[in-house]
């Protein structure tokens, strides 16, 4: 999969500002019922919103045995240390998933940040063997998409 330069990112997004179906780029995301949204500034705002949550990945590839296993370690120990009223907190939000820091390796992207691994809170194992090469990382704390995958983003976990 080529992985989509920013540019051609923010064509997708003004396309979606213009055609009025900023929503239809984002089928996860419900329609905000803010009057006056129907159009021109109205939509501006609400693509810069939805463009305010994406995360850009450059490249998703498979992951070492070692990037496993420090993503995992990452994970266990985030988790752990979460307050029961956390933990609660995702379950309300519906949250499965956090996203945990890994190490680079020679397969990351050199424009890449960080490295990034999935955590399957539920089943307390990696969700899956893609580590995703992003440009930034989101704040602690906040969810993102990764895949399918809705994620808090809990940084290296420590």
């Amino acid at each position: 999969m080529k992985a989509l330069s920013p540019n051609t990112v923010s064509v997708i997004v003004a396309a979606a500002v213009w055609s009025n179906s900023c929503f239809a780029q984002f089928p996860g995301l419900p329609s905000l019922p803010v009057p006056g949204w129907g159009s021109g500034v109205g939509n501006a705002a609400a693509a810069a919103a939805v463009a305010g949550l994406v995360v850009y990945i450059i490249q998703r590839h498979e992951a070492s045995e070692r990037q496993k296993q420090i993503a995992a370690e990452r994970a266990r120990r985030a988790y752990a240390n979460m307050s029961a009223k956390r933990k609660a907190q995702l379950k309300e939000k519906k949250v499965r998933y956090i996203a945990v820091d890994t190490e680079k390796d020679a397969k990351t992207s050199q424009q890449a940040k960080k490295s990034v691994m999935v955590w399957d809170t539920d089943k307390h194992q990696i969700a899956n063997g893609n580590v995703y090469d992003i440009q930034k990382s989101p704040p602690v704390g906040q969810t993102a998409q990764f895949d399918r995958y809705s994620a808090e983003y809990v940084g290296s976990g420590s």
